[in-house]
């Protein structure tokens, strides 16, 4: 999957939530979320970890193509 599709996928994820919420809840900034949901960067595998935890979702169905 690419950054933009991974991108989208966390923007529907956060839902309702606030980006601060979500980073401070995962352990990122704020910019660094942005720049996940916007597809400029992929998270390192211990971010993922860390977001599929947050949202109870397989880090497949998040990160890779299904």
């Amino acid at each position: 999957m690419d950054a933009k599709a991974i991108g989208e996928k966390l923007v529907e994820l956060r839902g309702s939530k606030t980006q601060e919420e979500v980073a401070n809840a995962i352990g990122v900034s704020v910019s660094a979320l942005s720049m996940y949901e916007r597809g400029e960067r992929i998270p390192r595998d211990n971010i993922k970890i860390r977001i599929s935890s947050y949202y109870k979702k397989p880090i497949q169905k998040i990160f890779f193509a299904q």
